[in-house]
C-alpha cells in the first residue's frame, strides 16, 4: 500500500486516482463572525489545512453550497492555495456541484450544462485553483436528462478543468441509471466514488449501496460517518454534553440504545489503545466497497485524531468484537 507522509493511501473505486485512507471534510470552514453557520474561523481553518498537509490528510472535500450557500469553505481552501501555490499538486481535492448559487433564477441551480459549467468556474475562482480534481454531483436533478449533465463533465474533462466526477445522494436506482448512461457516452464520465450518509449506529440509509459501489468499482465515501460527532469520546458522559456540541446544539435527541453502543465501543478502544472515532473510522476501511473517510475537524487535535485512524489494521477478531457491539 502506498503512503504519502506516513498516511497509506488506496485507490478510488476502479481508477488510478490514489486518496489517503483518510481526508477532510471542509463544511465547518468559513466566518462564524458573518453568520454563516460555520464553527472554525479563518485562523482556526488554516491551522487544520497545514497540519492536514503535514501528516498525509491531503483529500480535502468542499461543496459550493457549503455554509448557508455562501462559498466561504471554498473561499478559505483559496486563501491557503495562494499561500501554498506549490501543494497545489499534493492536493487532492473535491468540490460538488447542483445547489443554488451564484443567482437567484432557475438557471442557478441543478445540473444543466449552463449552471455545471458556470459552477465549476465559480468554485475554481474561489479556491483560486485552475482544475477540481473530483466533481460531485450534490444530488440528482430530474429535470435535467443524466446525459447532459454527463457530457457536460466530458467536455470539462477534456479541458482539464475537472478530472473525475462523484456522486452524492443518489439512490441505488440513480447511481445505475447514470452508470448506464455513463458507459454509452465515454469511460471518462464514469463515476468512481459515491457520497452518501453513513455511519455504523444506523449504517446505510438505503440497502444496498455498499454492495453496489463493491461490485461496480467505486469508492463509497460517507458523509458524517461519525454520526454528527456522536462516535467520539466526548459522548461518553452525556452530562458533558454543551453548547458547541453539534447533536446538543441542533437539539437532536440520542437514542439510549446509540449511547450503549458507543459506551462499548470505547471500552473496546480503551482496551486496544484507540479513541472510538478512530475505532470507528478504522472498522469502516475494513468494509467492501468502502473508501477514504472525510470526517470534518473544527480544530487540529481532532484531525490528529481522526488521521490515526488510516494506519490502524484492525485483526479478524477485533473487526468481528466489534461488529458484536453495533449487532447488540
Amino acid at each position: 500500500m502506498a503512503d504519502y507522509q506516513g498516511m497509506p493511501y488506496l485507490h478510488m473505486g476502479a481508477s488510478g486516482l490514489q486518496t489517503p485512507r483518510i481526508g477532510l471534510g471542509t463544511w465547518k470552514f468559513g466566518y462564524p463572525d458573518q453568520g454563516d453557520g460555520s464553527r472554525s474561523d479563518e485562523a482556526e481553518s488554516l491551522a487544520i489545512l497545514d497540519r492536514a498537509a503535514e501528516i498525509g490528510v491531503m483529500f480535502w472535500d468542499t461543496a459550493n453550497r457549503y455554509n448557508n450557500g455562501t462559498g466561504n469553505s471554498e473561499r478559505i481552501l483559496g486563501t491557503w492555495f495562494e499561500r501554498h501555490p506549490q501543494r497545489r499538486r499534493d492536493v487532492v481535492l473535491a468540490t460538488k456541484t447542483h445547489g443554488q448559487m451564484d443567482g437567484d433564477t432557475p438557471n442557478h441551480g441543478g445540473l444543466s450544462r449552463l449552471q455545471i459549467i458556470e459552477s465549476v468556474r465559480a468554485s475554481m475562482e474561489r479556491m483560486k485553483v485552475e482544475w477540481v480534481d473530483l466533481l460531485w454531483f450534490h444530488r440528482p436533478d430530474p429535470e435535467t436528462p443524466i446525459e447532459e449533465s454527463l457530457e457536460t463533465v466530458e467536455d470539462l474533462v477534456s479541458q482539464g478543468a475537472v478530472h473525475y466526477l462523484g456522486l452524492s445522494n443518489f439512490t441505488r436506482e440513480q447511481v445505475e441509471e447514470t452508470l448506464n448512461a455513463a458507459s454509452k457516452i465515454s469511460r471518462r464520465v464514469r463515476p468512481i466514488a459515491l457520497q452518501n450518509q453513513y455511519d455504523v449506529l444506523d449504517g446505510e440509509r438505503q440497502e444496498g449501496l455498499l454492495d453496489l459501489c463493491a461490485d461496480q468499482g467505486l469508492s463509497f465515501m460517507p458523509w458524517s460517518p461519525l454520526a454528527r460527532g456522536l462516535l467520539t469520546d466526548r459522548y461518553l458522559d452525556p452530562a458533558k454534553i454543551s453548547a458547541g456540541d453539534r447533536l446538543h446544539d441542533e437539539g437532536s435527541e440520542i437514542p439510549e440504545s446509540h449511547l450503549a453502543k458507543v459506551r462499548k465501543l470505547g471500552e473496546l478502544g480503551q482496551q486496544w489503545g484507540y479513541s472510538i472515532s478512530a475505532l470507528t473510522l478504522a472498522y469502516m476501511l475494513a468494509m467492501p466497497g468502502m473508501g477514504t473517510q472525510i470526517p470534518s475537524s473544527s480544530h487540529v487535535a481532532q484531525l490528529e485524531a481522526n488521521a490515526e485512524a488510516g494506519k490502524i489494521e484492525l485483526t479478524e477478531d477485533q473487526v468481528s468484537d466489534i461488529a458484536d457491539v453495533l449487532a447488540g
